[in-house]
């Protein structure tokens, strides 16, 4: 069964910034199917998550036992909640400068507005096979403590990036190595 991997972008976000192209490319040279998808987020306007599980629904027969999925920001906020609803555990969820809920973040209030801060962590537990929390320091977006405490509900080592900001342009994230370098021994270990 073809391995597919999954990009969710994060606040005003598309499939095209930051590091996802970079990934994309590098995931399909060794072989597996990326999407990313275009989620809407309109500036200023709060993103509906209702309308991020239309645009999912889209990709349903893409999404099995083997599936990675990598949520970025806003994205790792709507990946908790697709694993929450999932009938089934996928093989990986990554997490990338993820909010959830521990000030300071600048789009606080967007982010509670778009899911709230209350996840469903034992069944959450239950939904992947592997889970990584990636977190820096400096996340002008997104403080250190959401990732730290993100990686204690999962259970899991937090993986702390000194230095890479929101892990986007801006900070110099046009490409993903140590991302990417997981991903694949994860895929790859069997």
């Amino acid at each position: 069964m073809k391995k597919n991997i999954f990009i969710f972008h994060g606040t005003e976000g598309y499939p095209e910034e930051n590091w996802f192209p970079w990934m994309k490319k590098k995931l399909e040279q060794k072989g597996y199917s990326v999407f990313v998808p275009q989620f809407p987020t309109p500036p200023a306007i709060p993103a509906k998550i209702v309308e991020w599980f239309d645009v999912l629904e889209k990709y349903k027969q893409y999404i099995n036992e083997d599936t990675v999925f990598i949520g970025h920001s806003l994205g790792g906020i709507f990946l908790l909640r697709v694993l929450e609803k999932l009938r089934h555990p996928v093989k990986a969820a990554f997490f990338v400068g993820t909010p959830i809920g521990i000030e300071p973040i600048v789009n606080y209030d967007r982010d509670k507005s778009f899911s709230g801060f209350s996840f469903e962590w034992t069944i959450i537990r239950k939904k992947a096979r592997h889970f990584e929390v990636f977190q820096s320091d400096d996340d002008p977006c997104v403080g250190l403590e959401n990732g730290s405490e993100l990686a204690k509900n999962l259970d899991v080592m937090l993986t702390f990036v000194p230095n890479a900001g929101h892990f986007n342009k801006n900070a110099g994230y046009t490409k993903f190595e140590k991302l990417r370098d997981r991903i694949l021994k994860v895929l790859e270990d069997e």
